[in-house]
């Protein structure tokens, strides 16, 4: 009994960090490898492919009433109470210009029908065919624009994620470094070297990098779950960054040559401008006249007991039929007329709209670029500014420990020196962000 209880204690404990493990999955992630899991997970890229589905299936759906259609029908009646039909008197013997009420059928009486529709020629079918898979094509260009600013959310989260990653390193440094300057003060005020006050602003600024420091480790787990919401994976999962930042991700040089087809929304206008012809052309075609080939086989019964109507041998008779049938629009009161005026305007608008989206893309592009460049060169002057503190703060510290210097400037250069790398990092970030931007506005994101 008892080697049985350890038996199944050691299972359980082996078992333990296997759960874990499942319900905390953790995920080692490039940039790559980010936007690629996101391309399959987020939410909003999964209802965009459903879109897409439902275009398929609606193009299917339309084509479909291109083959011919079949319907059955059964039709079994109790008259209770036969229609009256008037008949000239005469043809009784009663007197002439009167009539008399008569009652033909069977108090019972069936109709069993199969009846096939099959259209020739319908313009308007044709049209719509090539209009739905336009519309299909629609959705699969408005799924590509879904995944564009997928890719860009998930990239900007990245980044956001990777600053906030040296952030908090250098906010460490600065913890160790205010850490071992308020040691360093204490030992010389108990040598009697330094006095009380100069600890005391020390600690102050001690007390100040401890705060920031734990602020800044839940900014990153924020951010580190804000990543995971916009790469459509669950909160509780780990993720481990494997990409770093660094210079040379903003050697890319400005392009000069654009394509405004690079541009998935000047597609997607494209796109709705094709829709709008076809809609014109739709409504035209409503014009021609239709031909459609038609069939029709049944049988009829009528008999006055009610039994007899499943007596299929004798109480039934068959007929049959096939005909072609030829619809011809003649007067509509002009209602074509005037539907095709309100899409021609329509597509005069979508015809205007190309104007607006070309100066829109031309300014998007000229605010990215110049946000990108100057947000670089910001990032290269604070860059510069982070050295020349680093070296001020260790000259006036060591300056301040040979007893030449005080100890309010060691104050004052390691608050400055800590503004420069916050400047710094502001500015990386703003680098990225721009970076991402300007790709964007090129349609380099895809």
């Amino acid at each position: 009994m008892m080697n049985r209880f350890l038996i199944l204690l050691i299972t359980i404990v082996l078992l333990l960090p296997l759960q874990s493990k499942a319900q905390n999955e953790q995920h080692s992630m490039s940039l790559q490898d980010a936007v690629e899991y996101a391309l399959v997970h987020n939410q909003n890229i999964l209802n965009a492919q459903l879109d897409v589905y439902v275009a398929e299936a609606f193009v299917k759906e339309n084509f479909a009433t291109g083959l011919p259609q079949i319907n059955g029908s059964i039709d079994i009646a109790d008259n209770f109470e036969l229609p009256t039909s008037f008949l000239p008197a005469e043809i009784i013997g009663g007197p002439p210009g009167e009539s008399v009420p008569v009652q033909f059928g069977t108090k019972y009486s069936g109709n069993a029908t199969i009846s096939a529709n099959q259209m020739v020629f319908d313009g308007v079918f044709f049209v719509g065919m090539k209009a739905a898979r336009t519309f299909e094509e629609l959705s699969t260009k408005s799924h590509i624009k879904t995944k564009i600013d997928v890719v860009e959310s998930v990239t900007k989260a990245y980044y956001t994620v990777l600053v906030n990653k040296l952030t908090l390193e250098l906010i460490d440094k600065n913890f160790g470094r205010l850490d071992s300057l308020l040691r360093d003060t204490n030992a010389m005020y108990k040598s009697g070297f330094a006095e009380r006050i100069d600890v005391s602003r020390v600690q102050v600024q001690f007390n100040n990098i401890k705060v920031t420091k734990d602020n800044s480790r839940k900014m990153l787990a924020i951010t580190e779950s804000l990543l995971k919401f916009q790469m459509g994976m669950s909160i509780d999962d780990q993720v481990v960054l494997t990409d770093e930042l660094t210079l040379e991700m903003f050697n890319d040089s400005i392009e000069e040559e654009f394509n405004y087809s690079q541009r998935i929304e000047y597609s997607i206008l494209q796109t709705q401008e094709e829709l709008a012809k076809l809609d014109i052309k739709r409504t035209k075609v409503a014009y021609l006249p239709t031909l459609d080939l038609y069939a029709r086989i049944g049988a009829v019964a009528g008999t006055g007991a009610g039994a007899n109507l499943f007596n299929l041998g004798n109480e039934w008779f068959n007929y049959g039929l096939v005909g072609l049938r030829m619809n011809i629009p003649i007067f509509d009161g002009l209602r074509k007329h005037r539907s095709v005026q309100q899409k021609e305007a329509k597509l005069s608008k979508v015809n205007n709209s190309y104007e607006l989206l070309k100066n829109g893309i031309d300014l998007e592009i000229q605010q990215s670029q110049i946000a990108y460049t100057n947000s670089v060169d910001f990032m290269h002057v604070q860059l510069e500014n982070v050295k020349i503190s680093e070296d001020v703060y260790n000259v006036t510290k060591k300056k301040y420990q040979a007893g030449v210097g005080s100890n309010i400037e060691v104050i004052n250069a390691d608050a400055d020196y800590k503004e420069v790398q916050t400047n710094f990092f502001t500015a990386l970030y703003s680098a990225l962000l721009a970076k991402v931007d300007y790709d964007k506005a090129l349609g380099k994101l895809n």
